[in-house]
């Protein structure tokens, strides 16, 4: 039984040259999406009132005022408030270059979709912009 499992693995012919190629192309291509569709999910603008450096300061500012006249159960909520303000603004955004990880997409995205069959639509559902998918050259009719 070995001898028949090792034989018919000797028995397969190596892969050429552009086999190889084009499994290194899809692996690049879906790469180059998976990396733009992380970044968009990680980049989508969450709801409610967006906070900058400068309404964290603000907010920390205000903090320090109304420490001094508070009760000590207050005084006890606003350090916690500050620590978090605190920590929020040291933690600061991750520099993420959407621009070169768009134009990694651009190049992949439609032999990737193509090959993959996926629609205009659900590249739209995945939160990719249409001015993108345009200078992909996909289109709705595609």
């Amino acid at each position: 039984m070995q001898q028949m499992a090792a034989q018919s693995k000797s028995n397969k012919a190596p892969m050429s040259d552009a086999h190889k190629a084009a499994l290194a192309e899809g692996r690049d291509q879906g790469r180059a999406v998976r990396r733009y569709l992380e970044a968009l999910d990680l980049h989508k603008p969450k709801r409610g009132r967006k906070q900058t450096p400068e309404s964290i300061k603000r907010q920390l500012a205000d903090i320090e005022a109304k420490l001094e006249s508070a009760d000590p159960l207050t005084r006890l909520q606003l350090r916690q408030k500050r620590r978090d303000l605190q920590a929020r603004l040291d933690a600061g955004q991750p520099a993420v270059d959407l621009t070169a990880l768009e134009a990694d997409f651009v190049v992949a995205a439609k032999p990737y979709g193509a090959r993959k069959g996926i629609s205009y639509a659900v590249w739209r559902e995945a939160g990719v912009d249409a001015a993108v998918l345009r200078k992909a050259g996909i289109s709705r009719g595609a």
